[in-house]
């Protein structure tokens, strides 16, 4: 198995690493589907999964919300502070 961790530096790095893994993620979802007994299969979700929670907690934490169900601050509404998916610059 490879190894998974990553020193990524920049926004534009750690959000294609996140959509990356997510790629992977559901493809094993849809293996897993047919093949619920494949245990290497199992591990790699499990680990992938792992990987991409940590990396979207180091994403919010520096660059702001990836979803409106993160917010960061108790005080006010973060997530339309920052750039929209179609604004340039939003990743």
């Amino acid at each position: 198995m490879e190894d998974l961790s990553c020193n990524i530096n920049n926004k534009k790095e750690l959000l294609s690493e996140i959509m990356s893994l997510n790629f992977v993620i559901n493809d094993l979802v849809l293996y897993l589907d047919t093949h619920p007994n494949d245990r290497r299969a199992i591990r790699m979700h499990n680990e992938y999964s792992n990987k991409v929670v940590k990396l979207i907690d180091e994403y919010q934490r520096k660059y702001g919300p990836l979803t409106v169900n993160f917010n960061q601050s108790d005080n006010s509404w973060d997530w339309i502070d920052n750039p929209w998916p179609w604004e340039r610059g939003a990743y």
